[in-house]
């Protein structure tokens, strides 16, 4: 046989063409084979046949399964010769295979010594970490026959994105809209043709440009096995239906697509996105890189254990997993390798599916060492924001894990290329508007940007995504609705969730039908959309707020695959004014410039881009008992005019008067939102006072005088 050496693909192709004897050296279990291309993972098909890489560092030897369709046992299995194995690295091209016609997986023998972390088993079936398509996963709730045993199809990975371009919007005039591809259009009324799919999801941009929101941030579409961990209580069915517990990072989930894609996969979702594009809107990815769904010692055991359980988990000095995601296990984020499996699925995502951005789910978990120590300069965030396929892409932190670490504010930024979810804005925000006495000085800074958290200068006011609201934790209806979690129906005896909600049911908890109660909840959220739109930074909203959607108190709905989860589309008519007011307010952001700056251009008057004000103008009460706040936002917008904001918190339970800033002479004080107000839109002169109804928020402008 002749001596092994890289092979690149263009030589293949001439081989091919010229009908060589060098396409193929070997025949192993009747099919031809030949040394493949080393540095392309996973199963890709390539001209006469299909190339299969795989790595591992401390298996002795690898095998390829090969199954038919549906099948349990492998009808060829293909042991790679030792001669195909450069460095770490097995690769074969296996000619005459039908892609449509045949299901893969590995099987790899090595040492089993579990105090070491490794747990080597020559019988044990192996998912392809790259696959980019994961068989038995298509009907969404549908056990799979063999409940840990994941096999991979190979998938035609070709699309035309004809003359479509990534919106790249700027971080300060994004619009984010957190929702889950399924609960999305499953629920009541959603009007779609294929409900729960990335085709409704699609169906329903015409509602989010109504709306105005311009970015999507889908929760994990990263393959996931719902029925993992499938309970029954109180005869209803509990599924995972976040989808937080990866299967393969590479494959897309395919209870996702409306129509069976076979070796298509991932074309439904392209088609989604390239619709999504062409309407000016960005897709975001939530991912998972913290941990697997293969949980600890005593989870499943179906591709990382098997193929090098001690490089991709922290592992204790005793071989146990390290549990900083709260979920059994942890990714090894700065392991070199586990740096370039991370990197190269990031860059997968954006060149295959032209993804625009990624929201990392607790992401200080990838600046944790291997013995899961914080690290000052992690190697792997810092990859991520200099690489240069990544170089549009938002990159978007939950900066706190379960094991306590919480870096809101410190979270390495890189040259302003990561933006944090700002928990800090959540909390001291839903404080504040429901009442809660010393919180002034901390709402008016998250307000204007956080800036003792994120240094405009260092970081700018992009660095902050500001959210109320997320998947995560109550609904902004729930937020005015409950004073405490029901969760009840999770089956844990309402011990799951957290007890820190900051939430106030205004005299009555959950569903009422008192007019008063009814009335002060809705003004409550339109207090907090109206704070939330004149924020700097980043605003992200969590889909359904926007028509009141109710998950019933429940504040940690990852299993509740129902009424709970999926939102109810027949409460748009029902509030049609709160939604008309969230379109207003996102409409009103875009117009107003000093807002969203990033770096703000000081206008003609002098004024600061931004300044904080009390019952008396320029003069702020951070008191332990002030409840009314004033915050100005001053610049020049783009024609070179003075653009100037004023947004009037008062949260306290009785009218308060506050003292508005003089404006110069050619400018007058117009109130554009007045949330008490029988009219909520007034577009009138204000006095040189406001009158600052209980509980409610008016927000002006400066407008030229005739």
């Amino acid at each position: 046989m002749d001596e092994i050496t890289a092979y690149t693909l263009e030589e293949y192709i001439e081989d091919i063409r010229n009908d060589s004897l060098g396409v193929y050296t070997d025949v192993i279990c009747g099919f031809k084979v030949r040394p493949g291309f080393y540095e392309v993972p996973g199963a890709t098909r390539v001209p006469g046949g299909v190339n299969f890489t795989i790595q591992s560092v401390n298996a002795t030897s690898c095998e390829l399964l090969i199954f038919g369709k549906n099948k349990d046992n492998p009808y060829a299995i293909l042991k790679f010769p030792e001669n195909y194995r450069i460095g770490y690295v097995y690769s074969m091209v296996v000619f005459g295979l039908d892609i449509s016609k045949f299901e893969y997986a590995y099987r790899m023998d090595g040492p089993y010594d579990p105090t070491k972390g490794l747990l080597f088993n020559k019988n044990a079936i192996l998912l392809d970490p790259c696959a980019k398509a994961v068989t038995g996963q298509k009907v969404w709730g549908r056990k799979r026959r063999n409940k840990n045993i994941y096999k991979a199809r190979v998938v035609a990975d070709l699309f035309n994105w004809k003359s479509t371009s990534q919106p790249q919007i700027p971080p300060e005039d994004l619009v984010i809209y957190e929702l889950h591809v399924r609960g999305y259009t499953i629920g009541n009324k959603a009007g779609v043709e294929f409900p729960g799919t990335f085709e409704g999801l699609a169906e329903k941009i015409p509602y989010m440009k109504e709306l105005g929101i311009n970015a999507v941030e889908l929760m994990p579409i990263f393959e996931f096995d719902e029925i993992s961990h499938n309970r029954e209580i109180n005869g209803r069915k509990l599924l995972d239906y976040w989808g937080y517990n990866t299967v393969c990072f590479y494959a897309p989930n395919t209870s996702f697509s409306a129509k069976t894609e076979d070796n298509k996969e991932g074309r439904e979702l392209k088609e989604m996105i390239r619709r999504f594009h062409d309407n000016g809107i960005e897709v975001f990815l939530d991912v998972v890189f913290n941990h697997t769904a293969e949980g600890n010692e005593n989870g499943p055991f179906f591709s990382f254990k098997g193929i090098d359980n001690n490089i991709y988990y922290m592992l204790t000095p005793e071989g146990y997993y390290y549990n900083f995601s709260g979920c059994g296990n942890t990714m090894n984020c700065n392991h070199p390798i586990v740096q370039q499996m991370i990197l190269k699925c990031l860059r997968y995502w954006v060149t295959s599916y032209r993804i625009d951005g990624f929201r990392f789910d607790l992401a200080t978990i990838m600046g944790r060492d291997e013995n899961g120590a914080p690290m000052e300069n992690p190697p792997l965030l810092k990859s991520l924001a200099f690489d240069p396929v990544l170089g549009h892409v938002k990159l978007i932190a939950e900066a706190w894990d379960a094991g306590g670490l919480y870096q809101v504010g410190s979270f390495p930024d890189w040259n302003k290329r990561w933006s944090e979810w700002n928990g800090k804005y959540r909390d001291d925000l839903r404080r504040f508007l429901k009442g809660d006495g010393g919180m002034a000085r901390a709402a008016a800074l998250r307000i204007a940007g956080s800036p003792d958290l994120y240094n405009p200068v260092q970081r700018g006011a992009d660095a902050s995504i500001n959210f109320l609201t997320c998947h995560d934790g109550f609904t902004l209806y729930d937020i005015y609705s409950y004073n405490m979690k029901h969760n009840e129906l999770n089956g844990w005896d309402n011990t799951d969730g957290t007890n820190d909600n900051y939430s106030w049911n205004c005299g009555a908890e959950g569903v009422t039908y008192v007019p008063e109660v009814l009335s002060l909840r809705q003004k409550l959220i339109r207090n907090a959309c109206a704070v939330l739109m004149c924020s700097r930074g980043t605003p992200m909203l969590l889909a359904g707020d926007e028509f009141c959607n109710t998950k019933y108190g429940n504040n940690n709905s990852y299993c509740q695959d129902n009424e709970i989860s999926w939102l109810d589309w027949s409460l748009v008519e029902k509030n049609r004014d709160i939604f008309e007011f969230f379109r207003f307010m996102i409409a009103f952001r875009k117009k107003h410039e000093a807002i969203r700056y990033k770096l703000p251009v000081p206008c003609i008057c002098g004024f600061p881009d931004v300044s904080f004000h009390g019952r008396r103008a320029w003069e702020p009460d951070h008191s332990m008992d002030s409840r009314t706040i004033g915050v100005m936002f001053a610049g020049k917008d783009k024609s070179g005019t003075d653009d100037i904001v004023f947004l009037a918190v008062n949260a306290f339970w009785e009218e308060q008067l506050m003292q508005l800033p003089l404006l110069p002479e050619n400018l007058s004080w117009v109130i554009a939102v007045d949330t008490a107000g029988e009219n909520w839109y007034p577009d009138m002169e204000a006095d040189k006072e406001l009158r600052l109804k209980p509980r409610s928020v008016k927000v002006l402008y400066g407008k030229e005088k005739n």
